[in-house]
């Protein structure tokens, strides 16, 4: 994700197009429709003259109308990104409080107990991480014996699996005698949260914009492009080569920065920072648990796959 300071860099910020991926690929969009204008322009003015003069108004309610729908699936976008984020700061502090509750109330000598806790709170949030993207693999995981390992790879959903084990280190406490009922129940809301932030995110990432919108989109967005020069000719002549341009590089663009944010867990730098929050939860968790963890290597972050 990037990460700046509004208004602060106004041109430095421009700058960042030169090297941005979705703006090379609106560029061809538009380099391409600008040579289709030019080819018009052309048999207008030297081969045929094109007579539509009474066509702009028609233009103007139709770029109205692709005004409205853009708004709409940008804010489809926005709205799927903002709630993402949001239920990662939910397990922030799910994390943190249920870390905080378990070393208080489990007791001090029962250090086994708070370890396991601690590394199996950690990698559930690198799990989680991972299993938003291309799966999660049992090499993001730390502090596992061969046994933990072999189980994790025989199991699909392995955030719910570590889930399972957390779970079962608590409730193994509360029949030992080392928490009360109430705290089983207090604690059972706490993991509760986190199952419920892991659906929230599935449902983000599993339920996209519906694709008969997301189609029909770049189709009226394709059509009005092809045909704008047509209504342009009479009045701009050669100018309507970059006004044709530049409307097209104002709608393909609006478009693009939706299709960018609309998965929040991926690896383009618009995304969340979903490896780092869990890296931050995994510190927090071991400080907070004061378990001994200068052992244990960071999970590496993995590279943007796209900038900006």
């Amino acid at each position: 994700m990037i990460i700046y300071k509004t208004n602060k860099h106004w041109f430095k910020d421009i700058g960042h197009l030169a090297k941005s991926w979705t703006m090379i690929k609106v560029m061809r969009a538009v380099l391409m429709i600008g040579a289709f204008t030019t080819v018009v322009v052309l048999v207008h003015t030297y081969v045929h003259e094109l007579n539509l003069r009474d066509v702009g108004g028609v233009f103007s309610l139709l770029g109205i109308v692709l005004s409205i729908l853009l708004v709409f699936r940008t804010n489809s976008a926005y709205d799927r990104w903002w709630e993402g984020r949001k239920q990662w700061g939910a397990l922030v502090n799910n994390c943190r409080n249920l870390a905080l509750y378990c070393y208080v109330h489990l007791p001090s000598d029962d250090r086994p107990t708070k370890m396991r806790l601690a590394r199996d709170i950690g990698n559930f949030c690198l799990a989680f991480v991972e299993h938003l993207r291309e799966g999660t693999k049992t090499e993001d995981l730390k502090g596992l014996n061969d046994v933990e390992i072999a189980r994790y790879q025989s199991v699909q959903h392995i955030p719910n699996e570590i889930s399972k084990e957390i779970y079962a280190t608590i409730h193994e406490s509360y029949k030992d005698g080392r928490i009360t009922g109430e705290d089983l129940l207090n604690i059972h809301q706490m993991h509760k949260a986190l199952l419920d932030i892991l659906g929230a995110c599935e449902r983000i990432k599993k339920t996209p914009i519906p694709f008969s919108y997301n189609v029909y989109l770049k189709v009226f967005i394709t059509a009005y492009g092809l045909l704008l020069p047509f209504a342009l000719l009479s009045t701009l002549g050669f100018w309507t080569i970059p006004a044709v341009m530049f409307v097209f590089f104002a709608f393909i663009g609006v478009e693009m920065m939706g299709e960018e944010i609309e998965d929040p867990f991926g690896l383009d730098c618009n995304d969340l920072p979903t490896g780092t929050i869990a890296n931050t939860i995994r510190e927090n968790v071991f400080n907070l648990m004061e378990v001994p963890h200068e052992h244990w290597e960071k999970h590496p972050e993995v590279l943007y796959e796209k900038v900006f």
